[in-house]
């Protein structure tokens, strides 16, 4: 049974190079052994998702190569344009906005760009344009603004060039 004093800690396997289990020994005799678990395995497939807390202000660019999380107050521009940016429920947005997906709780005054889906949920309010193919807004949100729901350009096929043919005269 569980008893709640109790910490129940999870167990760690550490692997050689060859993925076997690797011999744990101290470093010094008595010593207990430490060793850090290694990051890069297979098994390891958790994505970096950053937070930005309610009390942190930032004034200027936010660019960033991760998925972001901001629940305090930006005025400027955010870049985030391969990767998910969820404003948080606490969070005012003063903002241009690029991203590939933009989930909205909080509040953002600005245009918000996506190349893949903009979602305002249900506590969300967005006060500024919106361009991005998919876009859905719940019931309760505030939206005031423009949808530019434009498709991923297509590639239409130009005109077939025709092969240059050269005219020879042969002597005979």
């Amino acid at each position: 049974m569980w008893k709640r004093d109790e910490v129940v800690r999870p167990t760690v396997t550490f692997r050689d190079a060859t993925g076997q289990p690797a011999p744990v020994a101290p470093a010094v005799a008595g010593a207990p052994a430490i060793q850090t678990p290694d990051i890069g395995t297979k098994g390891h497939m958790e994505k970096d998702v950053i937070n930005i807390g309610k009390s942190v202000v930032i004034k200027g660019e936010l660019n960033g190569s991760e998925d972001l999380t901001v629940d305090g107050s930006v005025e400027g521009k955010i870049e985030l344009r391969e990767h998910v940016l969820t404003i948080g429920p606490h969070a005012k947005i003063k903002a241009e906005v690029f991203a590939k997906v933009a989930v909205v709780l909080g509040e953002v005054v600005g245009n918000i760009t996506a190349s893949e889906k903009v979602e305002i949920r249900d506590s969300g309010s967005v006060d500024g344009n919106i361009v991005s193919p998919r876009v859905a807004i719940a019931e309760g949100s505030h939206f005031r603004g423009s949808v530019d729901m434009q498709q991923k350009p297509v590639k239409t096929p130009g005109p077939i060039a025709k092969p240059e043919v050269k005219s020879a005269t042969l002597a005979v």
